[in-house]
């Protein structure tokens, strides 16, 4: 962000933070979720500083849940190669703080809020931790944050990084603004060439950006994130039933899975279906939607016992596992416009993973289940009634259509440690250890 574009941006802060300042006070006070974390984000009562007399000391900031869920074994393994070292977590949503929070505990030495991008607020967060190195995860480009770790010589690393069709229209549209934006970072790592083709389309510094490939892929791994153990009985599921998992599900997708949930259970009286929302609070409402369609409901969040055909999994951090207790999955944010959510979360359980046509955040991993056979992508729901009835009625398809995507994930061990050897070389002081 050169001196011009950074005074017009700062200005238009200033002048948006007075203009929305009752409105955003009183959202803040009536809003628990944003009261709880606005203070720290200015930069105020902020506790005791983070650390201690351990070295490096390296910030790792992601957007939200799915952010995180990327960096998981990356946070792991920046533990085990810098067991002295602080490392220090971020995450912009609430929903994101509470994952990292119960998955990445036991690695982290602190966690923080990420400040709003107020020069005042991001000097203070900064000085507050004054880290040796920043890891942005994937996405979350604030100006800035960016200029001032520049300005105070702190390397910056990007992470996972990808160009949607979308962002690179908008990247394109505003060059001048975005290009000294990626500028900042001493190195982004991508997650295919097309990325970085795209990058250096945009002028950044061919010297600057690595193909490293996708994290998800060894995130997804077995052992590579802390899973609830459950079964079958913890979640009140007929021994005999055949379980469909349709995870991260959106607005206007719940009615299209409910239809062919309805069609499905007339061949298949035992069909399970557990619908986890990507909004865990939406949990009534989906439980009253269902009952309303005289399919017999309950919710995971408020039921010790449950009875009932649906089980609406509206709790944080047990998609992930239940996927191993399905025969068929489905990834939601994709029969709607939501740009997708992550596959591989079912298929590394050599699960067969359904999918819609709106995949753009995963582009790259729905492309390789497809050709691996692992995956099936469906256009409506006159398709994804006729996938699943294929794959309930044959058990040995499902095995071998799953067994394919756990292939795939096999197949691309390695990402993880790429990136622990880039990270080693921006630390300098840490190379021969």
């Amino acid at each position: 962000m050169n001196m011009v574009s950074g005074f017009f941006y700062n200005l238009l802060m200033t002048v948006g933070v007075i203009v929305f300042a009752p409105l955003l006070f009183v959202k803040v006070i009536l809003t628990p979720k944003y009261r709880s974390r606005t203070g720290k984000r200015l930069g105020f009562a902020l506790g005791e500083k983070p650390g201690g007399s351990g070295s490096p000391c390296i910030w790792v900031h992601a957007l939200s849940v799915g952010e995180v869920a990327s960096a998981r074994n990356l946070v792991r393994e920046l533990r085990c190669s810098h067991p002295q070292g602080i490392i220090i977590f971020s995450a912009s949503t609430r929903a994101g703080e509470t994952f990292a929070r119960s998955t990445l505990g036991e690695h982290v030495d602190c966690f923080v809020p990420f400040p709003f991008d107020l020069l005042w607020s991001v000097k203070r967060l900064l000085s507050w931790v004054n880290p040796d190195l920043f890891i942005l995860v994937e996405t979350d480009f604030w100006p800035n944050f960016l200029r001032e770790l520049t300005q105070r010589g702190i390397p910056s690393l990007l992470v996972n990084g990808r160009v949607s069709e979308s962002s690179m229209s908008r990247y394109t549209a505003f060059r001048w603004f975005f290009a000294p934006l990626f500028n900042s970072f001493q190195s982004l790592a991508m997650q295919t060439e097309q990325d970085a083709v795209c990058m250096r389309h945009l002028g950044v510094d061919p010297e600057r950006i690595v193909v490293l490939g996708n994290l998800k892929y060894d995130a997804a791994l077995p052992g590579s994130s802390i899973k609830t153990a459950l079964d079958r009985m913890d979640l009140h599921i007929p021994a005999q039933a055949l379980v469909w998992v349709a995870g991260s599900t959106h607005p206007g997708e719940e009615e299209i899975l409910f239809n062919v949930f309805q069609k499905l259970v007339r061949t298949y009286a035992d069909l399970f279906l557990i619908l986890a929302p990507r909004d865990v609070g939406r949990g009534a409402e989906l439980a009253a939607m269902a009952n309303q369609r005289g399919l017999p409901a309950f919710r995971r969040s408020c039921s010790e016992t449950g009875t009932g055909s649906v089980l609406i999994l509206d709790t944080l951090g047990e998609l992930s596992s239940i996927y191993n207790l399905c025969d068929v999955a489905f990834v939601g944010g994709s029969l709607v416009d939501e740009r997708g959510h992550n596959p591989l979360e079912p298929a590394v359980h050599g699960k067969p993973v359904l999918f819609g046509p709106f995949m753009e955040d995963f582009a790259e991993i729905s492309g390789d289940l497809l050709a691996a056979e692992g995956g099936v992508q469906v256009c409506n729901e006159e398709e994804l009634y006729d996938c699943l009835s294929l794959l309930l009625s044959d058990p040995a398809r499902r095995e071998l259509t799953g067994r394919k995507a756990q292939g795939l994930i096999a197949s691309r061990r390695g990402v993880t440690e790429a990136h622990i050897a880039l990270i080693r070389k921006m630390l300098p002081r840490e190379e021969g250890k």
